[in-house]
């Protein structure tokens, strides 16, 4: 089992930048290709970037392409969401999540963070 605690959310004005952080603990052994998705009140949760186990490859939704980014250390077992210029559109419970069949569908996600909400103030 991988537990996922995301750190970092908070309010923010539109423009303004967030950095996220997602902590993995557990079976660690294994670093697994990881992904962030969100899920703003009353809309279906969804998919916003995903990193591979390396780093070298990384997708983003055409909504944040350009304004935000996915590193990652796995020395520290760690991936971030780094948000900028963000938008009152932007606001969200987002969660990470671990281990996909399928990078872009949320089913396919094994593990999944408790969320941490974001909120952009126009």
């Amino acid at each position: 089992q991988v537990q996922l605690v995301e750190s970092g959310g908070g309010l923010v004005q539109a423009g303004g930048s967030l950095r996220l952080s997602c902590a993995a603990s557990g079976r660690t052994s294994n670093t697994y290709p990881m992904g962030w998705f969100r899920q703003a009140p009353g809309k279906e949760r969804e998919f916003v970037t995903y990193i591979s186990r390396s780093g070298a490859n990384t997708y983003y939704a055409d909504s944040v392409k350009g304004r935000f980014t996915i590193p990652r250390d796995n020395a520290k077992y760690t991936v971030f969401l780094q948000m900028n210029s963000l938008k009152p559109e932007d606001t969200a419970v987002y969660y990470c999540a671990a281990d996909p069949r399928s990078l872009y569908s949320y089913t396919s996600y094994n593990y999944w963070g408790q969320g941490t909400q974001v909120t952009v103030s126009s």
